[in-house]
Parts: C-alpha cells; sequence; structure tokens
C-alpha cells in the first residue's frame, strides 16, 4: 500500500484526532495494524509541535543495546592522559618541571645603603634567603659603620629559619650575633603586614649572658605616583637588665625614626633616597647617656639606596 504525503497527512490528523480523543482506549490503540504503511517517504513537512507526548510510556524501551560510543562524551581511551599531563613525552635533559611554590629559588635586598651626613656614618640593612614559599633559610644583617676615628662597625647579624604562620605574618627562628656587646643569642621573630599595610617587625634575642633584647620596627609605604614613594619608618629597642659596661639600662633605650622620599626606577629593583632621621634615647638610659656626656637627642639628613635582586 503507498500511501502520498496528502494521504500520510490525512492518516497523521486521524491518528492525532483519535488519541486527544477521550472516546480513545488503549485497547482501540493497540488494535490499530500500521504494518502496512510506508513510512520511508520524506516527513521533513510534518509538524510535530503540537502532539502531546506525556502520556507515551517508555518503560518497556530497551537502552542497554544502543551504541553510544560515537556521541560526545563517551568513555576516552586508557592512555587518552597521564597523571602527570605527559601525554607520554619524555620531558628530555630538563627534568620534570615542579610548581613555582615548589621550586627552590633565592632572592637578596638591601633595605637601606645610606649616609648620615651629621653622624658621619654608613648604615645598612641587608637580607638574603634561599628556598621556597614554605621553608627558606635567611641570612640579616643591620648596623652602621663609623667614617672617621676608629672606623668602628656595629652590627647584628642573625641566621634564622623562615616560615609562614598564616596569610599576613611570617615566622623566624635562628641564631645571632651581636658586634657591639660581643656576644651571641638566640633569636625568634614575627614579621609580616598588619592591618592598613603597616610592614611590622618584632624579634627577640636572648644573649648567653642572660640579657634579653626586643627589636620592633613599623614602616609604611605612602605611594604618591608610580615611581614617587614617601616612606616613614620607627624602631624601638628594649633590654631586660642593665649592662652599663656597654651602655645598655632596663627598659627601653631609644628611639629611632626617618622619612625618605624614594624614586623607584623603572624596573623597581634599585630606588635612590633622600631623607631626615632623628635618634633619641628612652628612659633611664638618657640619664646614663648624660653622665657619659654623650647626646641623647640626634638628628642627620640622609641619602642612599635601596634594591633588590
Amino acid at each position: 500500500m503507498k500511501i502520498s504525503k496528502k494521504n500520510l497527512s490525512f492518516i497523521g490528523l486521524s491518528s492525532l484526532v483519535l488519541l486527544t480523543s477521550p472516546f480513545a482506549t488503549a485497547a482501540e490503540m493497540s488494535n490499530m495494524d500500521h504494518s502496512g504503511m510506508d513510512m520511508s517517504g520524506d516527513m521533513s513537512d510534518m509538524d510535530h509541535s503540537g502532539m502531546d507526548m506525556s502520556g507515551m510510556d517508555h518503560s518497556g524501551m530497551d537502552h542497554g543495546s544502543m551504541d553510544m560510543s560515537g556521541m560526545q562524551g563517551g568513555q576516552p581511551p586508557a592512555d587518552a592522559r597521564s597523571p602527570d599531563y605527559s601525554n607520554g613525552v619524555p620531558y628530555g635533559q630538563y627534568g620534570k618541571p615542579m610548581m613555582m611554590g615548589s621550586m627552590p629559588l633565592w632572592g637578596v635586598s638591601v633595605d637601606d645603603l645610606g649616609y648620615q651626613f651629621d653622624e658621619d656614618q654608613i648604615n645598612f640593612e641587608a637580607t638574603g634567603w634561599y628556598g621556597t614559599d614554605s621553608n627558606r633559610i635567611r641570612l640579616r644583617t643591620e648596623g652602621s659603620a663609623q667614617t672617621k676615628d676608629d672606623k668602628e662597625i656595629d652590627s647584628l647579624s642573625s641566621l634564622a629559619y623562615w616560615k609562614p604562620l598564616s596569610i599576613f605574618w611570617n615566622g623566624e627562628a635562628g641564631v645571632a650575633y651581636d658586634t657591639e656587646n660581643d656576644n651571641a643569642a638566640v633569636m625568634a621573630g614575627i614579621v609580616g603586614t598588619a592591618p592598613y599595610f603597616i610592614e611590622t617587625d618584632a624579634r627577640a634575642y636572648l644573649y648567653t649572658d642572660g640579657q634579653l633584647r626586643l627589636d620592633l620596627g613599623a614602616e609604611y609605604e605612602w605611594r604618591l605616583d608610580q615611581h614617587w614613594v614617601v616612606i616613614p619608618e620607627v624602631g624601638l629597642t628594649a633590654f631586660s637588665k642593665d649592662d652599663h659596661d656597654n651602655g645598655i639600662t632596663k627598659g627601653f633605650n631609644e628611639m629611632e625614626t626617618e622619612v625618605r622620599l624614594t624614586y623607584e626606577t623603572f624596573s623597581r629593583q634599585l630606588a635612590p633616597y633622600v631623607g631626615v632621621s632623628y635618634e633619641t634615647a628612652l628612659g633611664k638610659a638618657r640619664g646614663q647617656r648624660r653622665q657619659e656626656d654623650e647626646s641623647v637627642d640626634s638628628s642627620s639628613l640622609t641619602a642612599g639606596v635601596k634594591f633588590w635582586f
């Protein structure tokens, strides 16, 4: 039996009427014989948008035998990707790559290398480190060198293990040596960024003679534009007991402040500066310095450079 498009449309319309008719039952639909219908014709013109398919039962259909391998999202081949993302390609002479956080690196930072004109001395503060983002060894030194008379150098140097404690804070622990009182010490400290982006550091030194020293420091970078930066900083030093041989009194001994106007070069690795520094004795240290005929307060123009690589 050959059915034309016109007859096929009529049959489809009749079937739709029968499906939607309240008098159509499942028995009536099951007795319909579609075996003689030729469905090979072009059915692209048929509109199925009005047909209600919600009442059709697909529970009896067997989907297990359907071949879905050609569809996107099927099972990938067993060797599609290796766990290390090499895809079977060897790494060659350079070896397996490492994540940046796990790669040991090194760096040197000179935060201060400047000259105090009124004091006629050179101040320095430098740090070198080697390690990863999680564990490092740090070598740090700070102090001053006189450029007249005996050209004495006073420095406090430390070798410490460095590790992050939180997002903004890092811890240090190690050993130190102070040339001013010719004594070794055990050092522990915390360094990080306080609220409002204030760079803060606190270090405690326990010397072999039982003396305990505490250094506190804070620094802020007030950026005027991409290159000019104003950096105010302050430092405090305190001791746990008197040591008249080294000019030390119990409590806070001195405060150092400085304001720098810094110009960062294009790479920001080199930054010359000019500034003003001020130092003053605190507490009982003021009276002791007067007795020894030493200055209690001093100020000086400074100029220098800071850099890192």
